[in-house]
């Protein structure tokens, strides 16, 4: 039998090597000349010259094996070879870079066709049992039915969680052969997320609001958000064929594979666990913005932290760049978040242990949740809630620490009927229309500002009095208590 070998990518030598043994002529055609050399060393008949070319062939095969790197290449080697030696049997490796296009066009001109994704993504399973091969396989099984690309959406205006789960998914994305690309609405305004993105050099497209992203994308992923319309500005009647986050839920969600689990502290601790179990090392970029994603949600493990979100962040310690990480964590201040924490300062409104403050107009959202996460240093305050407006919406943002608050669930009773309210039981959100407001004023002298914190401070305080407490999970007490049994 004479064996025929086109390319010799990585794959390529492993075939080589398994039939360097078998009875019979083998003869390897690659345009690697490293590679020709190696072969010739072990006494393998190597040419080199380009595989696709049939001039290159010899006379006769029995079998090729078309083994490069390249989805391209190897589909060109294939139809070639294929018309050469049309009684030889014909072995394609799918390529490093194969899409499901790839494969299919393969599969018409292959007698077998070795696709590396499949079969990493069958050893995985074999070895996973459960939920955790469940979620793996209908994962995999959704994103190999894309057909175009996939836009992995991250919520409006990113946070470093939502950034880093983006760029994961996209990576695995990419190993499943699936172009996608990551994307978001709005603006990265915080200078912490700012800096993430400038110092790793982070590609995210920001989508145009006014432009159906239909028109472009084939199918839609929300990372660290669940609903389309929702704290995104993609169509609400976008149906995403993959959703991954930590928050709950109020409403069941509408998509193809749906991974929602509220017992972690990040998005990105779920994404490390996808690229753990599918066997995908991240890059330096990937995993440098999934530990600070992860820091930043859990408030350096000290909020709404489990035993996963431990085991994450040790898996990625030998991937991170941690020069990067520091500077990301060390940014100035910028102007405009001095002058909202001064105006929240100056214009609180404090009740108890609680604050509220409005701030009015504003020209950077994200300096509400610093100002927030400030105002909890002022002695005997453990909750606080700081909100203004721009573009015709109110935005608030509120924080608890050291209480048994539900604070996502009563911003949702505060403030859901008339926008959009959610988020952590420590740390949660709230966008209203400010026309709404408008409505509800009951003097017409009273200023803009001042009607909006007569309304949403008067119905933050009123949810308070009812506002539900938050579970202690286990890993909360064990954290608490580490001595006990």
């Amino acid at each position: 039998m004479r064996r025929l070998v086109l390319g010799c990518g990585t794959v390529g030598n492993d075939i080589v090597e398994s039939l360097t043994d078998r009875t019979g002529d083998l003869h390897v055609i690659t345009d690697d000349s490293g590679r020709v050399s190696a072969l010739r060393d072990e006494h393998v008949a190597a040419l080199e010259a380009d595989p696709r070319d049939p001039d290159n062939y010899p006379d006769h095969a029995d079998l090729v094996v078309v083994a490069g790197a390249s989805a391209t290449a190897n589909l060109t080697a294939a139809e070639r070879a294929g018309e050469r030696f049309p009684e030889a049997v014909v072995i394609a490796y799918a390529g490093d870079d194969a899409t499901e296009a790839d494969l299919r066009a393969l599969r018409e001109l292959a007698d077998r066709v070795i696709d590396p994704i499949g079969v990493v993504a069958d050893r995985v399973l074999e070895v996973s049992t459960g939920a955790t091969a469940d979620r793996l396989r209908g994962l995999a099984r959704t994103l190999r039915s894309v057909d175009g690309t996939l836009a992995v959406v991250a919520h409006d205006n990113p946070d470093p969680d939502a950034i880093a789960s983006a760029l994961a998914l996209v990576r695995i994305a990419q190993f499943a052969g699936i172009d996608a690309e990551a994307c978001y609405y709005g603006d990265i305004s915080h200078q912490e997320n700012r800096a993430l993105v400038n110092l790793l050099d982070i590609d995210m497209r920001q989508l145009d609001p006014e432009v159906d992203p239909r028109e472009e994308f084939a199918a839609f992923a929300l990372v660290d958000h669940s609903r389309p319309g929702v704290n995104d500005s993609l169509p609400m009647d976008i149906e995403p064929v993959v959703v991954v986050d930590h928050h709950p839920p109020r409403e069941a969600i509408d998509a193809t594979f749906v991974d929602l689990r509220d017992d972690v502290g990040a998005t990105s601790t779920l994404m490390v666990e996808y690229l753990d179990q599918f066997g995908v090392t991240p890059t330096t970029r990937v995993a440098t913005a999934l530990l600070y994603g992860i820091r930043i949600d859990t408030r350096d493990f000290t909020r709404e932290v489990s035993e996963a979100d431990f085991d994450a962040a040790a898996s990625l310690l030998s991937h991170v760049d941690p020069e990067i990480l520091d500077r990301v964590e060390s940014p100035s201040l910028t102007p405009e978040v001095l002058n909202v924490l001064a105006r929240a300062i100056e214009a609180r409104d404090r009740r108890g242990s609680v604050v509220a403050s409005c701030v009015g107009e504003i020209a950077d959202r994200d300096a509400l949740a610093q100002a927030a996460e400030r105002l909890l240093d002022i002695e005997g305050v453990h909750t606080t809630l700081v909100y203004g407006y721009r573009d015709g919406v109110v935005y608030a943002s509120g924080r608890t620490r050291g209480t048994d608050l539900d604070l996502g669930e009563a911003l949702r009773d505060a403030l859901d009927q008339m926008g959009s309210a959610g988020g952590h039981a420590d740390m949660a959100g709230a966008q209203v229309p400010l026309g709404i407001l408008a409505d509800v004023g009951d003097d017409s002298t009273e200023s803009l500002t001042e009607i909006v914190h007569d309304t949403i401070a008067g119905r933050f305080f009123e949810a308070l009095e009812d506002a539900p407490e938050t579970p202690h999970r286990v890993t909360d007490r064990l954290l608490a208590f580490p001595d006990e049994d």
